[in-house]
């Protein structure tokens, strides 16, 4: 009983710590994309977009996938006292991720101008031609990441993900305030594709200092690794090759699921731009609107979804070691835990996103507010992605790691049809590409969650899971809108009315879900402060 209770608390305490960090970092992102945003504008905005996505998706081909399957391999075998073949695992790792890394940065750099003009956005060279050397020091920091957790310690993992962030945020406003300023022959005072390289730059800079913080805690730790690995007896030692066969074997599924959700955002490069300018747009107006939807609709969406990908991360060892032990009350319960927490911050994301669309573009992006309507339009997509990320991760902590790579292809298909035929429609547009976005993560979602119950036999609580949530969050939709209006009313400054109404909007969903009982005091548990909420609610007879 006690070893079940440490178990329970130790993976909720780790997940809690990925998912803080994940708030932390996605936070600090939006600080950062804010004057950035404001000085690129919609079309430095578009240019900034596609780079990163091209170095996204060549990222997730060299290294994305393995810290998962590092994490996976590490637990199962200290979950059997395997020291020693745990530790050549990130040996392994290392020598792959870094070989990978250095391959595709130097691909990236060749093709750099070709890749632009494929986009049809010349000026996206410079933001893909700056973002190649971080592929090799991305590559080296997410074998590290890995390795911490599946040790089942998530803090260094965490500290060095918010001191990437930190530099990063420093660094590409810095830099794209810099480059703005180079005058070109034509006599402009910005120069708006170099401005974007330079935002893309800090992205590089961030991550070698994440680098730093991980080489430095393993640096701390390392003696103490290697002195377990010399003491402990274990029957077998892996080979180098057999390391090597089993962390592709474990990765290849992991990469090409990823990859293939990175390909939405590269199919919507290509087909957004094409499709618009042979529609009538030119170039540059293509550009703005693809601006809109990567820099606003992208980033604003996505914030709420780290945590439910932390979530994923940090359940994927303690599901993997539960896996290999047989431990299949335990694997339920985290199952159902994982997916409740999930939900319980997706849906009234997406909701609260929904409903004051317009009203946080405006807050956010004063001098470029346009774009709002994509928000209201594609918030729903929230709940899907943050669906389809946990049941992947639950996926892969069970083994079935090629399951979600077939939800991947058929979300994957869905969104390039719906591309097709919903973008050409004059009143549509970019708006096509968001009703698409939400097709593919339906799809991915509905075949993973569907897969994960039939190969567990796990009746998940979908009242606890999706229902309680829908109701708190569609009564604190209302009450948020409610608000905004009266404010307005009263005090017509767009700001402090948003505020308001997001600030009051969350005090009703969680008084809503206490009254509902859609929260309980092991989903509280599971995120920051939990403890001291769960004492406040309990005084006040919530709980």
């Amino acid at each position: 009983m006690v070893t079940s209770s440490k178990k329970k608390g130790t993976f909720v305490k780790q997940a809690a710590i990925l998912a803080s960090a994940g708030l932390l970092v996605r936070f600090l992102g939006f600080v950062y994309r804010l004057p950035l945003t404001n000085m690129l504008g919609d079309e430095g905005n578009g240019i900034y977009g596609m780079g990163y996505y091209i170095y996204t998706f060549l990222l997730i081909l060299s290294s994305a996938g393995l810290p998962a399957a590092i994490s996976k391999l590490v637990s199962e075998r200290l979950a059997l006292r395997q020291y020693r073949n745990a530790h050549r695992v990130f040996q392994t790792a290392l020598i792959i991720s870094t070989t990978l890394g250095m391959l595709f940065a130097i691909l990236m750099a060749l093709t750099a101008r070709q890749t632009a003009a494929l986009v049809k956005s010349a000026d996206s060279y410079y933001a893909i031609l700056t973002l190649c050397p971080t592929l090799v020091i991305v590559a080296i920091m997410s074998v590290y990441r890995g390795y911490f957790q599946g040790m089942n310690t998530m803090v260094p993992t965490a500290v060095s993900q918010i001191v990437e962030q930190i530099f990063n945020a420093f660094f590409s406003v810095y830099l794209a305030y810099v480059f703005l300023q180079v005058r070109i022959p034509e006599g402009q005072t910005k120069n708006i594709a170099l401005g974007a390289a330079g935002g893309t730059m800090g992205t590089g800079i961030g991550a070698a200092a994440g680098l730093v913080v991980v080489l430095l805690s393993y640096i701390s730790i390392r003696p103490y690794l290697l002195r377990r690995s010399q003491i402990c007896k274990q029957q077998y030692e892996e080979s180098k090759k057999e390391l090597t066969r089993s962390l592709l074997r474990t990765a290849w599924p992991i990469i090409v699921g990823t990859a293939v959700f990175s390909m939405t955002n590269l199919i919507d490069i290509g087909m957004v731009m094409r499709i618009l300018t042979a529609s009538g747009y030119s170039e540059s107006e293509a550009t703005v609107l693809y601006g809109q939807l990567s820099g606003k609709y992208v980033t604003l969406t996505t914030l709420p979804v780290a945590i439910s990908s932390s979530i994923a991360t940090a359940v994927l060892p303690s599901i993997a070691a539960s896996n290999r032990l047989g431990e299949k009350k335990q694997i339920k319960r985290k199952m159902n835990l994982t997916m409740r927490i999930s939900m319980i911050i997706s849906v009234p994301a997406a909701v609260g996103i929904g409903v004051l669309g317009p009203q946080i573009i405006a807050m956010l992006f004063p001098d470029a507010p346009d774009g709002g309507i994509l928000l209201t339009i594609g918030s729903v997509s929230i709940i899907f992605l943050a669906l389809c990320q946990t049941a992947t991760g639950i996926l892969q902590g069970i083994g079935h790691i090629k399951v979600p790579v077939v939800g991947a292809v058929l979300g994957a298909i869905m969104k390039v049809i719906l591309n097709a035929l919903l973008i050409p429609i004059p009143s549509l547009n970019v708006i096509g590409a968001v009703l698409s976005t939400t097709g593919c993560y339906l799809v991915a979602s509905i075949f993973n969650v569907y897969m994960l119950s039939k190969l567990t036999h796990v009746r998940f609580d979908f009242n606890r899971i999706l229902w309680k949530p829908c109701i708190g969050s569609l009564i604190m939709g209302l009450g948020a809108f409610g608000i905004y209006k009266g404010f307005y009313l009263l005090l017509p400054n767009n700001t402090v009315c948003t505020l308001t109404a997001i600030v009051l909007a969350i005090f009703i969903y969680g008084i809503v879900m206490l009254l509902i009982r859609g929260i309980q005091e092991e989903d509280l548990e599971s995120i920051p402060m939990g403890r001291k909420l769960i004492r406040l609610c309990k005084k006040a007879h919530m709980l």
